[in-house]
């Protein structure tokens, strides 16, 4: 589980297929402080450590994306050089300064619209239809891995609001129209229109 607070800003150094996708990724992380089979999320995606180390002093980790994750979700986009939204997964006793997220990425996004508004910029995304039934005015949605709060929400479209600090310490102020992004819509949103199902 995690919290949608990012704590790195990681950078793609490789990429390899060998039946499944092999990336490396650069981090801020201590990677002794790293366990094998430890959970990250990477742009929202939880994925397992499988190798770590240290080149120069920098820290590295290594994990394995499947066909079915590729599928799923905007890693498919991944390129050497591209920065990453990071989360250690979350331990007990750990601040939840944003929401509970699984890393569980239901589907990908797409920014249509980017427009300061005041010091904030504003962003407008496009949900796959299926998944925008569950994207609640006021309601958190979690994108690349990032806790956000939506403002609006008009058919499959919804709106949220970045304050500097989340495009300073993020890989926000690197995105823009027309990018892919990881969404994971609010599980408490997902089990409330499944009640009503049988309501």
């Amino acid at each position: 589980m995690f919290t949608g607070i990012v704590t790195d800003i990681g950078t793609v150094r490789a990429l390899e297929r060998r039946g499944d996708l092999r990336a490396r990724i650069g981090t801020g992380y201590d990677p002794d402080g790293i366990d094998l089979g430890a959970s990250i999320a990477c742009d929202g995606c939880c994925l397992t450590v499988v190798d770590r180390g240290r080149d120069g002093g920098r820290g590295w980790f290594d994990v394995d994306v499947s066909a079915e994750s590729l599928s799923k979700t905007s890693l498919g986009d991944w390129a050497e050089g591209r920065r990453v939204n990071l989360e250690r997964a979350l331990r007990v006793g750990d601040e939840l300064g944003g929401h509970i997220v699984s890393g569980h990425v239901d589907g990908v996004a797409r920014i249509v619209e980017a427009r300061p508004e005041g010091d904030s910029l504003r962003l407008v995304f496009e949900a796959p239809e299926a998944l925008a039934r569950f994207v609640a005015p006021k309601g958190s949605v979690a994108l690349n891995g990032t806790s956000l709060t939506v403002n609006e929400v008009e058919g499959e479209r919804f709106g949220v609001n970045l304050i500097p600090h989340t495009r300073d310490v993020t890989t926000w102020g690197e995105r823009g129209v027309g990018d892919r992004v990881n969404l994971e819509i609010d599980t408490l949103a997902r089990y409330v229109a499944r009640l009503r199902e049988f309501g």
